[in-house]
């Protein structure tokens, strides 16, 4: 029994080593710190192998590198942004605009996230009709196609496409097609044989190492972009697969929210993809005028929306979208409109939901009634509770299963992308979204969250207190686990 009693000896030192780091050495927000301890404390030798998989900390870490000549253009724009807005100087095509001045400060000082104002916006809200469009933007491209999702299933949606990004590579056009490789783990060299003999190239973000074991697994890139021509972008919820169809019988009809995306704010979008790409493939893309070329005007004309594209992830030194969303809570007059298939916010962004809505705004959250993922539905049920005595008002989503990532302040802001409501997306994932200072746009927002009550199941106080003890139970232990979720 010596050498049982040495092993257990060893790993009780490893975990306090660990816990140390946890605690001293890792700047990681108390919730994460404590989960960690927790399951360190109760699942001793698992909990390490867990914590090397799922722990690691990537902020602050120079991931992202640009060019020289990149770099100089973009402080440039960026410099000149902060002066116009901080001397009151910057010309706004829309008046309304100038109210959101601090919340456009705020992402571009910290996030370099350039305020553009010539920009045209397509709402899709079903898979069919985004992917359908999708194609046709495919099969009119000229130069060159960049693609990017988080998942990318092997089924007849994704073979269309595909085949159409093959089809575009035998014609000359430059195809490249990111995808992450714990998203879209199902997919096999096969999927791309056709593809990569005609010329496109693709990569995996953070791809695995070791076989079976990928240490950066936590860190997801959760993008969806795609940028044709550099004159149109595609951004939002849905991936590439039948479910996102409608096609899932577990899920049914498929709710997402998704942009098609014209104007300057293209070549934002464009910036991001290189940056992940750059990251990712063997082969650095060399940045030059074809991937940014001149504003296709006859393209964009359809509505002067001001936007900026914030983009955020594990290695940044600020949470951007936890700073944007508590902003937009922070300043609205009349209305938030949330909707998320995940909601597990920090806590102050709890209490900031909160104090809007004993502030007398009429707060209104919607999330599924069906869950894909067990634990993260309770949590958010947990916090729903939390927030429906202060008088905010929650809807679950019945129609089929809701994957909308928007918020709508007052019916003038609104925020559409990739970032849930949840920590995994405020701190562990790479995500986009695109921030609209545009009542047109905001309305149509507005108007499709009140369409989609008609599908939903008020959630009151009243009915949430009456829910079992089981439910009770599962709630609690979901949100004590909730930070790592």
């Amino acid at each position: 029994m010596d050498w049982l009693s040495h092993a257990l000896t060893v790993v009780f030192i490893i975990n306090i080593m660990l816990a140390l780091t946890v605690v001293f050495l890792e700047r990681r927000n108390v919730a994460a710190t404590w989960s960690w301890l927790m399951v360190l404390l109760f699942i001793p030798i698992l909990g390490f192998l867990l914590y090397v998989m799922l722990g690691q900390n990537l902020s602050r870490r120079k991931l992202y590198k640009w060019n020289r000549r990149m770099q100089e253009r973009m402080q440039t724009v960026i410099s000149e942004q902060q002066e116009q807005l901080m001397s009151g100087t910057m010309a706004y095509i829309d008046p309304m605009v100038s109210q959101y001045r601090d919340l456009i400060y705020l992402n571009v000082s910290s996030n370099d996230a350039f305020l553009t104002q010539d920009n045209g916006v397509h709402i899709f809200t079903d898979g069919n009709s985004k992917f359908s469009d999708l194609l046709m933007k495919i099969e009119a491209a000229q130069t060159h196609i960049h693609m990017q999702y988080y998942i990318v299933k092997n089924d007849s949606l994704g073979q269309k496409i595909m085949h159409a990004l093959t089809k575009k590579a035998e014609q000359g056009v430059i195809v490249r097609f990111l995808y992450d490789d714990i998203g879209s783990r199902a997919l096999k060299d096969s999927f791309f044989r056709d593809f990569l003999k005609a010329g496109g190239q693709k990569a995996a973000f953070f791809p695995s190492r070791i076989p079976y074991l990928n240490y950066r697994v936590n860190y997801r890139n959760h993008r969806k972009l795609v940028i044709i021509d550099g004159q149109i972008g595609y951004m939002g919820g849905f991936n590439v697969g039948n479910e996102y169809l409608g096609l899932n019988p577990r899920f049914g009809f498929w709710r997402d929210t998704h942009l098609r995306l014209t104007g300057s704010v293209v070549r934002a979008l464009q910036s991001r993809f290189i940056l992940d790409w750059n990251l990712a493939a063997a082969a650095p893309l060399e940045v030059d005028q074809r991937y940014f070329p001149e504003r296709d005007e006859a393209g964009s004309l359809q509505n002067n929306v001001p936007m900026q594209i914030i983009a955020s992830g594990p290695n940044e030194e600020w949470p951007h979208f936890v700073y944007t969303f508590l902003k937009m809570i922070h300043m609205a007059k009349s209305r938030i409109l949330l909707q998320t298939p995940y909601f597990i916010p920090e806590e102050s962004m709890l209490n900031a939901l909160r104090i809007a809505a004993l502030s007398g705004i009429d707060v209104r959250i919607m999330i599924p009634q069906k869950a894909d993922h067990l634990f993260v539905h309770w949590a958010s049920l947990y916090y729903v509770g939390e927030l429906l005595r202060a008088g905010v008002k929650c809807y679950l989503y019945d129609y089929g299963f809701l994957h909308a990532k928007t918020i709508v302040v007052d019916g003038k802001v609104a925020s559409v992308g990739t970032a849930n409501f949840d920590i995994r997306s405020l701190r562990l994932n790479f995500e986009t979204n695109a921030l609209m200072y545009h009542e047109e746009t905001a309305k149509k927002l507005e108007n499709i969250f009140w369409r989609d009550m008609e599908g939903c199941m008020e959630l009151t106080l009243e009915e949430y207190e009456k829910r079992s003890l089981r439910i009770r139970f599962l709630e609690s232990i979901s949100k004590l686990i909730s930070p790592i979720l």
